[in-house]
Parts: C-alpha cells; sequence; structure tokens
C-alpha cells in the first residue's frame, strides 16, 4: 500500500502543476487590454477592473471551496473549477460589452479560479507530510508559470494572427483539457497514510501538528491574524512594484524590446521562490524562511529603483522581488497544514489566502495612486519597503499555534 503509494503521490504533483497552470492563464488577461480598448474604445482603468473583480472573487471562492474540498474531497471542485475558467474564457469571445465580461472573466473565471486552486494545495499536503514545502511549492508553481507560457503564446501569436475572439476560445478549450487531467490526478491518499520508512521528527523545524483545528479554532488563534496581516502586506508590496516595473524601466531608458526579457526573468523567480523556497523551509521552518524572504524583499525593492537604469543589476532584483513574491504563495499554504493540521487545510488556508485577495486589490492600486500623486516611482517603490518593514514585524510576532485547552482536556477524559 505505502509503496504503491509512494509511486501514486507524484502523480498528484502533474496533477496540481496542470491544474495551476492553466489557472494561472488569469494573469494573461493584460494582453487582451489593448485589443480591447482598440476595438471599443473602453478606458484602461474600466477594462484594469474586469482583473481587480476576478482577483477579488476569487479570493471569497476560496473560502467556500476549500470547505467543500475538505467535505467532498477534490475531484469535483476541481472538475468543477476547470469547467468555469473554460467557460469563462469561451464566453467572453461572444460578448462585446463591459459588463459582461465583468461577469464572465471577472465573476465566472475567478469562483473557477478559487474552485481550481482549492484543490492542489491540500491534497500535496496530505500526500507529502514529509516534504510538504516542496510539493506545494512545485504544484502551485504552475500558477506562476502560466501567464508565462499562455502570456506570450497569446501575445505573440494567436492575437496577431486570430484576433482576439478567437484567441479566446483557443485558450478555453486548452484550459478544459489541461484542468480535466489535474482533476483526475488530484485524490486524496488513504486515511493515516504515510510515506514508506518515514516517521514524524517531532523536533523538525518544520514539523506538523496532530491536532486538528477547525475553521473557528484556527481563527482564534493569534498566528492566523499576525500571519494574515504579514501575508496581505507583504503581497500587496510586490504586487505594488510589480505593477510598476514596465513603466519604470521604460522611463529608465530601457527599451520595449527587453520588456519580455523582463517578463520571463520575473516569472523565473516567482517559480524559483515557489518551489526553491518551499523546499528551504522543510529544513529551516516555514516562520524563518518567510521572514527571510521579507526582509529581503525590503531591501531589493528600493534597490530596484536605485539600479533601474543598469539592466543587469535591474534584471537581478526583479528576481529577487518576484522569488520574494512567490515565496510567500507556497510558504503561508504549506504553513497552513503544518499549523492548523490537513483535515480541514483547504477552508483554513482559505481563511490566510483572503489577505492575498485584498493584496490583489489595494496593491497595484496604491503602486498606481502614488505614481499619479507624486509622478517618482521612488515613493512607490520605498512605500513598499516599509510595508514589507511591517509584515515582517507581524511575521516576528507569529508563533506556532497551540492545541485548544478544551480539546486537550477532552482527549485527557477520553485517554
Amino acid at each position: 500500500m505505502n509503496g504503491e503509494g509512494h509511486i501514486s503521490r507524484w502523480w498528484r504533483i502533474v496533477g496540481g502543476m496542470s491544474m495551476n497552470l492553466a489557472l494561472g492563464a488569469l494573469y494573461a488577461w493584460s494582453v487582451f487590454v489593448a485589443p480591447l480598448e482598440k476595438e471599443f474604445g473602453w478606458k484602461r482603468a474600466d477594462v484594469s477592473m474586469v482583473f481587480t473583480i476576478a482577483v477579488f472573487v476569487f479570493g471569497l471562492s476560496f473560502i467556500l471551496a476549500g470547505r467543500l474540498q475538505d467535505k467532498k474531497g477534490p475531484f469535483w471542485i476541481s472538475v468543477t473549477g476547470g469547467v468555469l475558467v473554460s467557460l469563462g474564457f469561451f464566453a467572453c469571445s461572444y460578448v462585446s460589452s463591459l459588463n459582461a465580461f465583468f461577469f464572465w472573466f471577472g465573476v465566472m473565471g475567478g469562483i473557477g479560479n478559487g474552485f481550481g486552486y482549492a484543490t492542489p494545495i491540500p491534497v500535496m499536503a496530505k500526500w507529502f507530510p514529509d516534504r510538504r514545502g516542496l510539493a506545494v511549492g512545485l504544484a502551485v508553481a504552475g500558477y506562476g508559470g502560466g501567464s508565462a507560457i499562455f502570456g506570450p503564446l497569446a501575445a505573440n501569436w494567436l492575437l496577431p494572427t486570430y484576433g482576439w475572439r478567437t484567441t479566446f476560445q483557443v485558450l478555453a478549450v486548452i484550459f478544459l483539457g489541461m484542468t480535466l487531467v489535474g482533476a483526475f490526478l488530484l485524490k486524496n491518499p488513504p486515511v493515516g497514510y504515510k510515506p514508506a520508512g518515514w516517521a514524524p521528527a517531532p523536533a523538525a523545524k518544520a514539523a506538523a501538528t496532530a491536532y486538528d483545528f477547525s475553521p473557528g479554532e484556527a481563527s482564534r488563534t493569534s498566528a492566523m491574524w499576525f500571519m494574515w496581516v504579514a501575508y496581505a502586506l507583504g503581497t500587496s508590496a510586490g504586487l505594488m512594484v510589480i505593477s510598476q516595473l514596465i513603466p519604470f524601466a521604460r522611463s529608465q531608458g530601457i527599451g520595449p524590446e527587453w520588456a519580455f526579457v523582463l517578463f520571463i526573468v520575473g516569472a523565473l523567480g516567482n517559480a524559483s521562490g515557489r518551489i526553491l523556497s518551499g523546499w528551504m523551509s522543510d529544513g529551516l521552518g516555514r516562520l524563518n524562511v518567510l521572514r527571510l524572504m521579507i526582509a529581503i524583499s525590503a531591501v531589493a525593492m528600493p534597490l530596484l529603483y536605485l539600479v533601474g537604469g543598469n539592466i543587469s543589476l535591474l534584471l537581478l532584483m526583479i528576481f529577487a522581488v518576484y522569488w520574494c513574491y512567490g515565496t510567500q504563495l507556497s510558504v503561508n499554504a504549506s504553513t497552513t497544514s503544518d499549523f492548523w493540521g490537513t483535515k480541514n487545510a483547504g477552508i483554513n488556508y482559505g481563511i490566510l489566502f483572503t489577505a492575498w485577495g485584498v493584496a490583489g486589490i489595494i496593491g497595484p492600486r496604491i503602486g498606481g495612486r502614488l505614481f499619479d500623486t507624486y509622478k517618482d516611482y521612488r515613493v512607490a517603490f520605498y512605500t513598499a519597503a516599509v510595508l514589507c518593514v511591517v509584515a515582517l514585524a507581524a511575521e516576528l510576532m507569529a508563533r506556532r499555534p497551540a492545541v485548544p485547552a478544551e480539546a486537550m482536556a477532552k482527549a485527557k477524559v477520553t485517554a
């Protein structure tokens, strides 16, 4: 049984990556902005609101999807997510009003992302108690990689060749196939599953709790809210800088021919942070890695501004900023299972994940508003560094939660 599980569990990572590669194309919305503005004459702020709605709905629906995943298992939740994302993309090819894009891409695509993204993380946490950080990192790396694959595919080939309507249709078909493959591979292990030859090490820095916290119990721990604040501010800072990178680079005299390189370096940093920081956290401890990467962010963001005119140093700082951003999406997910157990990992991470939903809305908006007010990228980049300092302070106050007293008393009575 364990030998078979050891072999089959690696396919769960393939399933998680397939699911998240397709879902990560949510970020490909930016390639449709210019064609839609040109055809319909819409304003940039209005078109950008489509993505904002998608992020907001994504964050909210993740809580419901996480709860359903904990109760019903990952398969039908994954299928629902994949179908909704694909349906949203396909329907976009037939609409001509901004409100329709708000619904099909923003609402439908956002719900599809929430349902699809809710399943790989708990599945990885259950199959890989021995390498949880690495496994979750590999699965969620797909989300960062989706934009790096489908963004250029759409921008450089599909849109110029077939137009934006057909591009939506082609992507919808691709996403449906990828998410269904992912759904069939995402299966929970048997109850009590452990990898062959593995035994928990209580003294390990990334040791998991033996108690499964209910959502209410998890929400009452101080760790949840210190981590929520750190997650929200840390990713807000990252998104503030990321949203300003291309126009900032151009303001430093870096030509548009470098845009693709900047994009790829950022995507590589994002994926590397999710995978390698996850792997590091298995040995160094989850909170230690989160604290380290947020501290690096606080330094890298102002440095990015200062070296902006030097393309080599700029690429290095972009890689660092994206790495630290990706780390938070990966390590916070595995920390949830370590701190509050795997039984309710879907909804417990959903509660914590609302921090990213908030960041996805306010981060780019704060960055844009600061630039519009001061006409100086330095203000946005330095403000992001300050947010990282506050996030670091919150992360330093987070501690592994103790088992609730009533649960311990009940266990003693039962014993």
